[in-house]
């Protein structure tokens, strides 16, 4: 989803009655104090009753069918996806299907729901400047992992490894190779030489890799990047990229899961 089309289309919908438009935003944290006995299933089953009961005495039996509806979708949806939840999750719908816009996030929301003519975006704004686009660069000496994200979710993942015979950097689709490449002889001797080595050409062999990351940049509009590992590798790396970097993190988390560095960085 790209959020800013997407609440740009959220915004232009306009319906009258008996059509209308359901928002939510449902904090669902366990973390959160408020939380510690599910209580979003409270907040969430009283609002759908207190919605329903108010169309049901204001006489509207097409407005009432077309919010049990949506009403129904929303009931189906969480419970397919309710071992996924995780801080938040928002919806918008339109009874006819045209908009079913449903995400499980792990950004806080505060909980707001609405039946109205338009979609009630305010929260998701502030979302999508709180928590932008953005590209976490993971390095460690030989292998880098890049984690897309926006509104705390992982949309992709890349890796790049360095090629030690031709001094280039290969992307891969699946975990890196290189702790297993360098070290195949099974001694610390070769792990050591390969340091050495490392140190003597790590600017120069990082500045190979650095237009692919500018690119990468570009090309999926970062509104922020995070650099995470050693501080003299990123440091290094970063100087070899025209792309400014919004925030350095001196932690090595490139063989943690995606899961696992997103909530450590947004948290």
């Amino acid at each position: 989803m790209d959020i800013n089309k997407e609440i740009k289309r959220l915004e232009s919908i306009y319906l009258e009655k008996p059509e209308r438009v359901f928002t939510m935003y449902l904090n669902t944290d366990p973390a959160d104090p408020d939380q510690q006995g599910g209580e979003w299933r409270i907040h969430l089953k009283n609002a759908l009753q207190r919605f329903e009961q108010y169309l049901e005495e204001d006489g509207d039996k097409a407005e009432l069918d077309n919010f049990c509806k949506v009403k129904d979708r929303v009931k189906k949806f969480f419970a397919e996806n309710e071992l996924q939840l995780q801080k938040s999750v928002i919806i918008f719908a339109t009874p006819d299907e045209t908009t079913w816009v449903a995400e499980i996030l792990q950004v806080p929301v505060e909980t707001e729901l609405y039946w109205e003519e338009i979609a009630k975006v305010d929260q998701l704004i502030d979302l999508s400047q709180t928590y932008p686009k953005s590209g976490i660069i993971l390095t460690q000496r030989e292998a880098i992992k890049i984690i897309e994200t926006e509104l705390g979710r992982q949309l992709a993942t890349s890796y790049f490894e360095l090629d030690l015979d031709t001094e280039d950097w290969k992307k891969h689709t699946g975990p890196h190779y290189a702790q297993s490449t360098v070290s195949a002889s099974g001694t610390s001797v070769k792990r050591e030489q390969f340091n050495k080595r490392f140190e003597a050409n790590r600017h120069r062999w990082y500045k190979r890799i650095a237009s692919k990351l500018d690119k990468f940049a570009k090309d999926r509009d970062w509104q922020h990047i995070y650099m995470v590992g050693n501080q003299d590798e990123t440091h290094d790396l970063s100087q070899t990229m025209t792309k400014p970097i919004n925030h350095f993190i001196n932690k090595n988390m490139l063989d943690k899961k995606e899961a696992e560095v997103i909530k450590w960085i947004t948290k």
